[in-house]
Protein backbone atom coordinates (compact mmCIF):
# COMPACT_ATOMS: atom_id res chain seq x y z
CA UNK A 1 0.00 0.00 0.00
CA UNK A 2 1.12 3.49 -1.17
CA UNK A 3 -0.53 6.64 -0.06
CA UNK A 4 0.41 10.08 -1.39
CA UNK A 5 -1.52 13.20 0.38
CA UNK A 6 -1.09 16.76 -1.08
CA UNK A 7 -0.11 19.13 2.07
CA UNK A 8 -0.69 22.52 2.34
CA UNK A 9 2.15 24.38 3.92
CA UNK A 10 2.23 27.42 1.59
CA UNK A 11 5.41 28.29 -0.35
CA UNK A 12 6.50 24.69 1.97
CA UNK A 13 3.84 22.27 0.52
CA UNK A 14 4.38 19.00 -1.32
CA UNK A 15 3.28 15.19 -1.33
CA UNK A 16 3.58 13.30 2.17
CA UNK A 17 4.11 9.66 1.35
CA UNK A 18 2.87 6.56 3.57
CA UNK A 19 3.21 3.35 2.63
CA UNK A 20 3.70 -0.36 4.53
CA UNK A 21 6.57 -1.76 2.25
CA UNK A 22 9.44 -0.64 4.13
CA UNK A 23 11.73 -1.45 1.11
CA UNK A 24 9.59 1.08 -1.12
CA UNK A 25 9.51 3.62 1.86
CA UNK A 26 13.65 3.53 2.20
CA UNK A 27 13.83 4.59 -1.37
CA UNK A 28 11.61 7.29 -1.15
CA UNK A 29 13.67 8.62 1.83
CA UNK A 30 16.66 8.24 -0.83
CA UNK A 31 15.25 10.22 -3.01
CA UNK A 32 14.07 13.02 -0.60
CA UNK A 33 10.41 12.35 -0.04
CA UNK A 34 8.54 13.03 2.98
CA UNK A 35 7.46 9.32 4.10
CA UNK A 36 6.53 7.31 7.02
CA UNK A 37 5.38 4.00 7.17
CA UNK A 38 2.45 1.87 8.08
CA UNK A 39 2.52 0.07 10.57
CA UNK A 40 0.53 -2.89 10.07
CA UNK A 41 0.53 -6.79 11.56
CA UNK A 42 2.61 -8.39 9.00
CA UNK A 43 5.28 -5.79 9.03
CA UNK A 44 5.12 -5.09 12.87
CA UNK A 45 8.48 -7.32 13.76
CA UNK A 46 10.29 -6.05 10.19
CA UNK A 47 13.19 -3.77 10.68
CA UNK A 48 12.61 -0.37 11.17
CA UNK A 49 15.91 1.05 11.68
CA UNK A 50 16.62 4.58 10.23
CA UNK A 51 12.67 5.07 9.57
CA UNK A 52 11.69 8.14 12.00
CA UNK A 53 7.82 7.46 12.05
CA UNK A 54 5.84 4.67 11.58
CA UNK A 55 1.89 5.01 11.87
CA UNK A 56 -1.36 3.24 12.49
CA UNK A 57 -4.58 3.72 10.94
CA UNK A 58 -3.99 6.61 8.73
CA UNK A 59 -7.49 6.14 7.53
CA UNK A 60 -8.55 7.92 11.44
CA UNK A 61 -5.80 10.72 10.93
CA UNK A 62 -6.72 13.60 10.86
CA UNK A 63 -5.79 16.42 8.61
CA UNK A 64 -3.63 18.66 10.69
CA UNK A 65 -2.04 15.06 12.31
CA UNK A 66 -0.84 14.31 8.69
CA UNK A 67 0.18 18.61 7.95
CA UNK A 68 1.81 18.10 11.43
CA UNK A 69 4.12 14.24 10.36
CA UNK A 70 4.74 16.03 7.03
CA UNK A 71 6.56 19.47 8.79
CA UNK A 72 8.02 16.88 11.19
CA UNK A 73 9.52 15.17 7.91
CA UNK A 74 10.13 18.13 6.33
CA UNK A 75 11.73 19.98 9.20
CA UNK A 76 9.31 22.61 9.05
CA UNK A 77 7.97 24.26 12.45
CA UNK A 78 4.56 23.41 13.82
CA UNK A 79 2.30 26.01 14.38
CA UNK A 80 0.77 25.22 17.62
CA UNK A 81 -1.44 28.20 18.86
CA UNK A 82 -3.05 31.74 18.08
CA UNK A 83 -4.41 34.51 20.53
CA UNK A 84 -6.05 37.92 19.83
CA UNK A 85 -2.95 39.57 18.67
CA UNK A 86 0.11 36.65 18.38
CA UNK A 87 0.98 33.09 16.94
CA UNK A 88 3.03 30.90 18.46
CA UNK A 89 4.88 28.47 16.69
CA UNK A 90 8.29 26.47 17.33
CA UNK A 91 11.43 27.57 17.20
CA UNK A 92 13.73 27.09 14.30
CA UNK A 93 17.86 27.77 13.00
CA UNK A 94 16.69 30.90 11.12
CA UNK A 95 15.57 32.86 14.52
CA UNK A 96 18.44 33.29 16.17
CA UNK A 97 19.52 36.37 14.80
CA UNK A 98 16.67 37.91 15.26
CA UNK A 99 16.40 36.51 19.01
CA UNK A 100 19.97 38.63 19.36
CA UNK A 101 18.36 41.51 18.29
CA UNK A 102 15.49 41.45 20.89
CA UNK A 103 18.09 40.12 23.72
CA UNK A 104 20.67 42.77 22.81
CA UNK A 105 18.28 45.22 25.18
CA UNK A 106 20.09 44.82 28.54
CA UNK A 107 16.27 45.02 30.09
CA UNK A 108 16.01 41.49 28.81
CA UNK A 109 18.86 40.00 30.31
CA UNK A 110 18.56 41.82 33.97
CA UNK A 111 16.45 38.96 34.72
CA UNK A 112 17.48 35.98 32.82
CA UNK A 113 20.38 33.71 31.39
CA UNK A 114 21.69 35.63 27.84
CA UNK A 115 21.77 33.49 24.64
CA UNK A 116 25.39 31.79 23.66
CA UNK A 117 27.79 34.13 23.07
CA UNK A 118 28.97 32.40 19.77
CA UNK A 119 25.32 32.60 17.43
CA UNK A 120 26.96 28.51 15.67
CA UNK A 121 26.92 27.85 19.26
CA UNK A 122 22.63 28.99 19.56
CA UNK A 123 22.00 27.59 16.39
CA UNK A 124 23.44 24.16 17.37
CA UNK A 125 21.26 24.76 20.31
CA UNK A 126 17.87 25.76 18.65
CA UNK A 127 18.96 22.68 16.21
CA UNK A 128 19.28 19.94 19.16
CA UNK A 129 16.41 21.61 20.98
CA UNK A 130 13.62 20.80 18.21
CA UNK A 131 15.33 17.20 18.11
CA UNK A 132 15.20 16.37 21.88
CA UNK A 133 12.49 18.54 22.79
CA UNK A 134 9.48 19.08 20.33
CA UNK A 135 10.05 15.97 18.67
CA UNK A 136 10.21 14.14 22.18
CA UNK A 137 7.58 15.97 24.37
CA UNK A 138 5.48 17.55 21.55
CA UNK A 139 5.68 20.96 23.56
CA UNK A 140 8.44 23.55 24.51
CA UNK A 141 9.28 26.97 24.20
CA UNK A 142 8.01 28.37 20.94
CA UNK A 143 8.45 31.38 18.76
CA UNK A 144 5.77 34.20 19.47
CA UNK A 145 4.96 36.21 16.14
CA UNK A 146 2.98 39.26 15.84
CA UNK A 147 -0.08 38.06 13.58
CA UNK A 148 -0.56 41.50 11.75
CA UNK A 149 3.27 42.07 10.56
CA UNK A 150 4.89 38.30 11.17
CA UNK A 151 7.29 40.16 13.19
CA UNK A 152 9.15 38.03 15.79
CA UNK A 153 8.33 39.53 19.48
CA UNK A 154 9.80 37.00 21.85
CA UNK A 155 9.36 33.25 23.26
CA UNK A 156 6.92 31.79 25.33
CA UNK A 157 5.71 27.87 26.37
CA UNK A 158 6.82 25.30 28.57
CA UNK A 159 10.00 23.97 29.90
CA UNK A 160 9.82 20.17 30.82
CA UNK A 161 12.48 19.53 33.59
CA UNK A 162 12.97 18.04 36.83
CA UNK A 163 10.94 19.65 38.92
CA UNK A 164 8.44 19.50 36.50
CA UNK A 165 6.12 21.47 33.50
CA UNK A 166 7.84 25.34 33.40
CA UNK A 167 6.14 28.70 32.26
CA UNK A 168 8.77 30.89 30.61
CA UNK A 169 8.69 33.15 28.30
CA UNK A 170 9.88 37.11 27.00
CA UNK A 171 8.55 40.00 25.00
CA UNK A 172 10.40 42.41 23.20
CA UNK A 173 11.39 45.65 24.64
CA UNK A 174 8.74 47.61 22.42
CA UNK A 175 5.67 45.03 22.97
CA UNK A 176 6.26 45.63 26.13
CA UNK A 177 3.34 47.34 28.79
CA UNK A 178 0.43 46.39 25.95
CA UNK A 179 -0.85 43.31 27.92
CA UNK A 180 0.45 40.61 25.92
CA UNK A 181 3.07 38.64 27.69
CA UNK A 182 -0.57 37.95 29.75
CA UNK A 183 -2.33 37.14 27.02
CA UNK A 184 0.36 34.27 25.66
CA UNK A 185 0.89 32.94 28.91
CA UNK A 186 -2.82 32.16 29.28
CA UNK A 187 -3.19 30.63 25.91
CA UNK A 188 -0.34 28.45 27.01
CA UNK A 189 -1.27 27.75 30.50
CA UNK A 190 -4.70 26.57 28.51
CA UNK A 191 -2.83 24.47 25.90
CA UNK A 192 -0.76 23.10 29.19
CA UNK A 193 -4.55 21.84 30.84
CA UNK A 194 -5.91 20.56 27.30
CA UNK A 195 -2.36 18.65 25.75
CA UNK A 196 -0.34 18.02 28.88
CA UNK A 197 -0.88 15.14 31.41
CA UNK A 198 0.37 17.03 34.63
CA UNK A 199 -0.68 18.23 37.65
CA UNK A 200 0.91 22.00 37.81
CA UNK A 201 3.12 24.45 36.43
CA UNK A 202 5.69 26.27 38.19
CA UNK A 203 7.46 29.13 37.28
CA UNK A 204 11.27 30.48 38.67
CA UNK A 205 11.61 34.44 39.32
CA UNK A 206 13.84 36.54 40.63
CA UNK A 207 11.77 38.29 43.51
CA UNK A 208 12.86 41.62 42.33
CA UNK A 209 11.51 40.99 39.03
CA UNK A 210 8.17 43.01 40.10
CA UNK A 211 6.93 42.93 36.52
CA UNK A 212 7.16 39.32 36.27
CA UNK A 213 5.97 38.30 39.93
CA UNK A 214 2.88 40.71 39.19
CA UNK A 215 2.26 39.04 35.59
CA UNK A 216 2.51 35.75 37.95
CA UNK A 217 0.02 36.46 40.61
CA UNK A 218 -2.49 37.91 37.46
CA UNK A 219 -2.34 34.40 36.16
CA UNK A 220 -3.38 32.42 39.43
CA UNK A 221 0.35 31.18 40.48
CA UNK A 222 1.49 31.46 44.42
CA UNK A 223 3.85 31.45 46.02
CA UNK A 224 5.42 28.31 46.96
CA UNK A 225 8.36 27.35 49.86
CA UNK A 226 10.91 26.10 46.86
CA UNK A 227 13.37 27.44 45.95
CA UNK A 228 15.83 26.81 42.99
CA UNK A 229 19.95 26.29 43.16
CA UNK A 230 20.39 29.73 42.73
CA UNK A 231 17.75 31.01 45.08
CA UNK A 232 15.33 32.09 43.02
CA UNK A 233 11.41 31.82 43.89
CA UNK A 234 9.42 29.07 42.58
CA UNK A 235 5.70 29.84 41.78
CA UNK A 236 3.13 26.94 41.38
CA UNK A 237 0.06 27.24 38.93
CA UNK A 238 -2.25 24.17 39.52
CA UNK A 239 -4.00 22.75 36.51
CA UNK A 240 -8.00 22.98 36.26
CA UNK A 241 -9.73 19.66 36.48
CA UNK A 242 -6.78 18.21 39.32
CA UNK A 243 -7.29 17.52 42.95
CA UNK A 244 -5.32 18.16 45.82
CA UNK A 245 -3.54 13.98 45.28
CA UNK A 246 -2.53 14.81 41.79
CA UNK A 247 -5.08 13.17 40.06
CA UNK A 248 -6.32 14.43 37.03
CA UNK A 249 -9.52 13.00 35.39
CA UNK A 250 -9.12 10.44 33.84
CA UNK A 251 -5.43 10.09 33.92
CA UNK A 252 -2.70 9.26 37.19
CA UNK A 253 -0.25 12.11 36.99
Amino acid sequence: MVKGIVIDCGADSGTLYLTDDLAFLRMLRANGEKAAAVLTEENRDADFSGIPYAVERPEEMEPDDLERLYRRLAGLPWNILETERCRLREMTVADVDRLYEIYADDSITRFMENLFESREEERRYAADYRRCVYEFYGYGIWIVEEKATGTVIGRAGLEPGERGVELGYVIARPWQGQGIASEVCRAVLAFAEREIDCRRVISRVQSQNDASVALLKKLGFRLTAETDPSGMAVYEYVVKGTDCEGHQAGNIC
